[in-house]
């Protein structure tokens, strides 16, 4: 028996073509907002942890800005591509099925690591994992609920980010302080309260990743009266997708295309190796895995677009070669860049500033970040869809106002002498920030083909890690480890990218109508058959 308001195709269960969202539809978001409020359960646990790994481990600020953001950032990125690709062409529910008892697996292994190195490489792991969830995510969510509705669909999904942030805190800080106050000299195993948390909060994920492995899987594209068939060997275009974005097969991809395919992607792995150089060479050998990182994922990111190009240039056409596409992922990275900054460090900053135990700063910070998160991302993806129906700009606008407006209670926050003041400041800040998602997400899908929603998410995403998660929190700790840990300092140094985010965001607001109307016609020109 089929739900009421799908049709069986092929085996699938389709939306009809203009229906209304069924209560099947809010049963399978609710399912992807818990996997991803564990997704950033198991991201960002590490802030809670910071002080301590640090005490533990001999690290400084600048190295906890790498492995919270560049470490799990670049490899999160480099596997989001063949990973959203695969979205596009398989089974979205196994994909994320399996990608979550990956990274689950691996936040538990942090717990075992004794060195920085060991635990660069567990992130790495939890990188890879979370790489499947937002684009499989994404492009159910998009296949389950109609266009009107996308966005708050959208923003509900968003939603667990700051609920998963919120509750990491809360879960963390409780965590260690019972563990250490039951094993003051170390527990089983020899793990003290940071370890024993990185493990009682990824195993959870393993049962999780049974209940989202019996969602239904809709037919792409039926909703929006474009059905789509799946690929008969989806894994043939994944592997395809690997030897184009995985360094160093990427050499061979580059072959394969071609001698002057290759030379050209030589040339810039020599441009890249040159500014990582030049870039060590001015700010210290201290920062030289930082810079290795990005350029490995800017060299990816290269190597992967080319091939794109000369694979699927429709896809190429609707996505890097349309301003408003890339104005919009590009300026919500500016939004992330500071967001990202800020929601890592506020804890460690208040234990260090305030004095304030680990627990408490699970319910003093946690607790509102997470309301914070959840009200912004909410009602911002609402008034987006009322925007929207207005102009169709109108979803960028609020990504634009979630850009300036957390601005002066972000100084405020990170100059106030009071806990009190800290907290509040951080709440407004954190509730204006989180406005800006529902809408950026929303209007990178409709700029693209149902069959390239995957391949947009995961290039979205690309804004959000690589220019946000991997350089945001970096840029704070280094600013900080540079300046006697003033962490204040560093994570308003972020602030910078500001202006940066508002002239993209402009460019989109005025190039989004013509972009969206002309679509169809774009993806005919590249050789799209529609």
């Amino acid at each position: 028996m089929t739900e009421p308001g799908t049709a069986k195709i092929d085996g699938n269960y389709a939306p009809k073509p203009e229906q209304e969202a069924t209560a099947y539809s809010w049963y399978v978001l609710g399912i992807l907002v818990l996997v991803y409020i564990l997704n950033f359960v198991d991201r960002q646990i590490l802030s809670i942890l910071a002080n301590d790994i640090k005490k533990d481990l001999s690290l400084t600020d600048a190295d906890l800005g790498f492995l919270y953001g560049t470490a799990f950032a670049v490899f999160y990125s480099l596997f989001g591509i063949p990973l959203g690709r695969l979205a596009d062409s398989w089974h979205r529910v196994r994909l994320m099925s399996a990608g979550l008892a990956l990274w689950s697996v691996m936040t538990a292994v942090s717990g075992l690591s004794r060195t920085g190195g060991q635990l660069t490489a567990a992130r790495i792991g939890v990188g890879v994992g979370e790489a499947t969830a937002s684009p499989a995510a994404y492009s159910l969510i998009s296949d389950y609920f109609p266009q009107r509705l996308r966005a708050t669909a959208l923003a509900i999904y968003s939603s667990g980010l700051f609920l998963g942030g919120g509750l990491s805190l809360l879960v963390g800080g409780l965590i260690v302080e019972r563990w250490n106050a039951a094993y003051p000299d170390g527990g089983p195993l020899g793990l003290v309260g940071w370890q024993a948390a990185f493990m009682a909060v990824g195993l959870p994920g393993v049962a999780l990743a049974l209940l989202v492995a019996t969602l239904r899987e809709p037919v792409r594209g039926a909703i929006d009266g474009l059905p789509t068939p799946s690929l008969e060997r989806p894994f043939k275009g994944f592997l395809a997708e690997l030897v184009t974005v995985i360094p160093p097969l990427t050499l061979i991809g580059a072959l394969r295309r071609g001698p002057v395919a290759l030379a050209a992607n030589l040339a810039v792995a020599a441009l890249i190796a040159a500014c990582i150089y030049g870039l060590t060479a001015m700010l210290g050998n201290a920062t030289r895995q930082q810079w290795i990182f990005i350029g490995v994922g800017i060299y990816a990111v290269y190597s992967w677009a080319s091939a794109l190009r000369a694979r699927d240039l429709p896809t190429f056409r609707l996505i890097w070669g349309t301003p408003a596409f890339l104005c919009t992922t590009l300026g919500y990275g500016m939004v992330a860049f500071t967001s990202y900054a800020t929601s890592y460090w506020a804890a460690p900053y208040a234990e260090r500033t305030f004095d304030i135990a680990k627990s408490e700063l699970g319910w003093f910070i946690g607790a509102p970040g997470a309301l914070a998160g959840f009200l912004g991302v909410i009602l911002g993806g609402r008034i987006a869809d009322a925007l929207y129906r207005r102009s169709p700009s109108g979803r960028v606008f609020v990504t634009l106002f979630g850009l300036i407006a957390p601005i002066l209670p972000l100084v405020a926050a990170f100059n106030a002498d009071s806990f009190t003041t800290f907290v509040a400041m951080l709440f407004i800040a954190q509730t204006m920030s989180s406005s800006a998602l529902g809408g950026a997400a929303a209007t990178s899908q409709a700029l693209v083909l149902p069959r390239m929603r995957g391949t947009a998410t995961a290039t979205f995403f690309l804004a959000t890690t690589l220019v946000g998660l991997a350089l945001g929190p970096f840029m704070a700790g280094y600013v900080s480890a540079t300046n006697g840990d003033d962490l204040a300092l560093g994570v308003l140094s972020t602030l910078v990218a500001a202006p940066v985010g508002f002239v993209l965001l402009v460019v989109a607001i005025r190039t989004v109508p013509a972009a969206l109307a002309s679509i169809d016609q774009r993806a005919k020109a590249a050789g799209e058959g529609i």
